[in-house]
């Protein structure tokens, strides 16, 4: 029997066809022909080698991005944290006693006239490491005669008490008298009081 060429093509076309489509679905084996399967120890080295890989790789990553991740966390609690409160002069407290803390234990704003020491007593907050304070005290009658003017340096790193006396070994004129507070040069907190007899 004697093919023409057109069946032939025929024929190889769908023989080709018929080839392919039985190879679709056909998967290649785990290991090829003739290649025994790795057993034992070999088995599992090979098949876990690739594994540390990626492990030592992604550690490596993590601590090269470390730094980069710590120091935007860092700016962020900086840039978050609260400059320090400049200091200021919270209260001033007048008396004629004072304890180991510079607090005024006999506080008040009339004095006898033998009263030696009185005491202004300046609680200050926030912070600073080179603030001036002055304390300037006055007799109010006639023309405000200057009585006492004390300065006194101070570094805190938060609230403090800073005291300030006078002193007269002989009796006090009677009448009204001031003390002024000045922070850094600048009027800050003033109290009057009084000096009478008995």
């Amino acid at each position: 029997m004697t093919l023409s060429p057109r069946t032939t093509a025929l024929y190889s076309a769908s023989l080709a066809g018929l080839l392919l489509l039985s190879a679709c679905g056909k998967h290649e084996p785990a290991t090829p022909t003739g290649r025994p399967a790795p057993t034992g120890t070999a088995a599992a080295s090979s098949k876990l080698a690739p594994a540390p890989a990626p492990a030592a790789s992604s550690t490596t990553a993590s601590k090269a991005a470390l730094p980069t991740i710590k120091q935007p966390v860092a700016a962020a609690s900086a840039a978050a944290t609260p400059a320090p409160a400049p200091i200021s002069v919270a209260k001033l407290t007048l008396g004629s006693a004072v304890n180991a803390e510079h607090q005024i234990t006999r506080p008040g704003n009339r004095f006898a006239s033998d009263e030696k020491t009185i005491y202004a007593s300046v609680a200050t907050e926030g912070q600073s490491r080179d603030a001036t304070l002055n304390a300037t005290w006055r007799y109010l009658e006639g023309k405000g005669q200057l009585v006492s003017s004390i300065s006194q340096s101070i570094a805190t790193d938060g609230p403090a008490i800073t005291t300030f006396k006078v002193q007269n070994p002989d009796l006090w004129p009677e009448g009204k008298y001031s003390v002024e507070i000045s922070l850094n040069g600048k009027p800050v907190a003033q109290q009057g009081f009084e000096i009478s007899r008995r």
